[in-house]
């Protein structure tokens, strides 16, 4: 068998590339082939360094780091995305080869779909967000700040002011899914759904020709010694900040609460997390191989209280493996890997 690998950049800056860096690197440690092909930058994560693993950039750009004009254009359909991926896949592909996607609305946009379509591979896609069926991919009204229940792209969707950045925004998004959604109209491809929780947000929208399955995210986590959780230990919130993964909502609970915070990550949600909570500490991101003692150390509980139906956030998971107890949001996929007063 070779999987080729389809995510928008070779680096662990998400859920969505962390998965499939790993899951690249646990195929090739079983003896699977692996190509892993990225739309932007040359760097790659170290786990990719394997000689079972094939790397293959394909040198775009971030469609939300242009202008708007561009962005407009290459991220409703990026036609030189399209083409060089064509260009990959007929270097790469074998008869044994099935495509693997976790990531395309960064660079690589809908074509990529007409482009795989068109070179007849199996394709499977691991539904992290839910960008095949919301044009925002998170379900999530950011004019009210709570989760959306509009048919999308029903008439109350396309004008709902619920995009987190502007209207001309939304439009593109609006724009992307309806090419998106003509690029794999009656495509009998497969779906893997990472929690309960973010199959039954997503299936009624999804084509009927799709075939879907439940499997769980992997994840990698060193062994090592359990925490000792100790009073002095922090609330710890480990991710990208944001409003809709609930970051400021931590920052206040924290400071309501009297319980001193850390959060670790990057965002839009920086200033806001500072307003609501002065006292809190804030670093940037750590190193995937580092996470695990930086929870062991120094957290005496981690959340996660995401405001959005998010799929399966993969930092309980690391908490709950050193003995960390954790809070999830009973909106996400987060509280099914929950054991109340067991866990978190």
């Amino acid at each position: 068998m070779h999987v080729i690998i389809l995510a928008d950049y070779a680096i662990a800056d998400g859920g969505a590339p962390k998965v499939a860096i790993e899951s690249a690197r646990a195929l090739a440690e079983s003896g699977v082939q692996v190509s892993y092909i990225h739309a932007v930058g040359t760097a790659g994560d170290p786990l990719l360094d394997h000689p079972g693993i094939g790397r293959i950039g394909l040198g775009l750009a971030d469609v939300w780091s242009q202008p708007i004009h561009k962005a407009a254009v290459n991220g409703v359909w990026n036609r030189a995305a399209a083409d060089r991926l064509a260009e990959a896949l007929a270097r790469t592909a074998r008869p044994d080869s099935i495509v693997h996607l976790h990531q395309w609305t960064k660079a690589f946009s809908p074509s990529v779909f007409r482009a795989i379509r068109a070179a007849g591979l199996p394709l499977v896609a691991t539904m992290h967000d839910y960008f095949l069926a919301c044009p925002t991919g998170v379900f999530y009204r950011f004019d009210t700040h709570h989760a959306c229940s509009l048919k999308p792209l029903s008439g109350a969707c396309l004008f709902a002011s619920c995009d987190p950045r502007s209207s001309a925004h939304k439009a593109i998004r609006v724009a992307r899914l309806m090419a998106q959604n003509n690029a794999i109209a009656g495509w009998p491809f497969d779906v893997v759904h990472v929690s309960d929780r973010g199959a039954a947000t997503i299936a009624p929208y999804l084509p009927t020709a799709v075939r879907q399955h439940r499997i769980d995210n992997p994840v990698t986590i060193a062994k090592g010694p359990r925490a000792e959780i100790a009073e002095s230990g922090r609330m710890l919130y480990l991710g990208r900040f944001t409003v809709e993964k609930g970051a400021v909502l931590a920052a206040q609970a924290a400071r309501m609460a009297g319980v001193p915070a850390l959060f670790v990550g990057e965002g839009p949600a920086e200033g806001a997390i500072r307003a609501a909570n002065p006292e809190a500490e804030i670093r940037g991101w750590v190193k995937p191989g580092e996470v695990a003692d930086l929870i062991r150390r120094e957290a005496r509980l981690l959340v996660a209280p995401s405001q959005w139906p998010e799929t399966g956030p993969l930092t309980l998971y690391e908490a709950m493996a050193v003995g960390v107890p954790v809070i999830g949001s009973s909106m996400s996929g987060a509280a099914e890997k929950i054991s109340p007063l067991v866990s978190g």
